[in-house]
């Protein structure tokens, strides 16, 4: 029971100095930062998605949010979903990474003194770890549930085989069983149609989709080339400008011209893609202020997507 779209909070609530709001004073990001916090709540975007190593620097998304959690949220907890991960690199040496049981637990205890949270809705594997047993990153989760620190388990970045080998394990050692999948997905990223969504559907496992706008891509804010305060021209992030071809940004115009023609900006149409499987359970956003987040839910108030403008899509993508 997700709202169909979720605020992740990775580049915009961090420490001010190191993100895209680093222009603006630390008094003026933070308030900023509970302006898009508000913003959500108040449209309906009741889950708010962090992980152990979002900022930047690591930790410090998550300190930020669960400041304003403390400070202005404190009588809402119960309307709250709040998810955290653990698997990217957090801390030097050999237990700072990856997948296993010391790495997970210690770092669900880091996040939650950070978020000010005595558990959180739901904890995530970050990304698979092929030199762990299953049963023990599996394991860990399970204990994440049972200790009370989290309510739910999850996967993120697996594969469709690995997530079938995943559930398997938990079903055979009667493990909490991931209830939620979180994996890339776009209309200029794919992969899951062929590879995962097959899997999570006979399972019932719910899927959201993280950077449903591909870095902003699928926004109105390269249609006319890489402005000099944009994520690709910052460095923050996996966006490059290399990654903004000419024949790209021509996909990307002729589909900005169809959701004009729906009424849609580009993004709300992007999102509206996304969101047409219902083997998607909602779709990850981010927002670096709160004008993008009434943007952004207008995308499940507009009109369905047609057969006729499915397949215009798939031309535009394919040409």
């Amino acid at each position: 029971m997700l709202p169909a779209i979720t605020l992740g909070c990775w580049h915009n609530f961090g420490r001010h100095e190191s993100s895209l709001g680093g222009s603006l004073s630390e008094a003026d990001y933070h308030e900023n930062c509970r302006r898009i916090l508000f913003e959500s709540f108040d449209h309906g975007i009741t889950h708010f998605d962090l992980a152990n190593n979002y900022g930047p620097p690591p930790g410090s998304a998550e300190e930020r949010v669960g400041r304003i959690l403390r400070d202005d949220f404190a009588s809402h907890r119960d309307e709250l979903i709040i998810s955290t991960k653990a698997g990217y690199v957090m801390w030097p040496g050999p237990y700072g990474d990856w997948g296993s049981r010391k790495y997970l637990l210690a770092s669900l205890d880091a996040s939650l003194k950070r978020l000010k949270l005595d558990y959180v809705d739901i904890f995530y594997h970050h990304r698979p770890d092929m030199n762990t047993p299953l049963e023990e990153s599996m394991g860990a989760l399970d204990q994440a549930v049972k200790s009370g620190k989290a309510i739910y388990a999850a996967i993120s970045n697996y594969r469709g085989p690995r997530t079938a080998e995943a559930m398997a394990t938990c079903e055979k050692n009667h493990f909490a069983r991931p209830i939620l999948h979180q994996a890339r997905y776009s209309m200029l990223d794919r992969w899951v149609e062929g590879d995962l969504l097959p899997v999570t559907e006979p399972l019932g496992m719910g899927v959201i989709c993280f950077s449903p706008l591909a870095q902003g891509q699928l926004t109105d804010k390269y249609l006319k080339g890489i402005p000099t305060d944009s994520r690709a021209a910052s460095g923050v992030g996996f966006l490059k400008p290399e990654h903004l071809t000419d024949d790209r940004l021509s996909r990307i115009r002729r589909l900005n011209d169809l959701a004009r023609e729906r009424g849609q900006t580009l993004a709300q149409m992007a999102l509206a893609w996304v969101l047409r499987k219902p083997t998607v359970t909602s779709a990850l956003i981010g927002a670096s202020r709160p004008e993008q987040i009434r943007e952004n839910v207008e995308a499940v108030k507009g009109p369905k997507l047609s057969d006729a403008e499915l397949d215009r899509i798939e031309a535009i993508l394919k040409s």
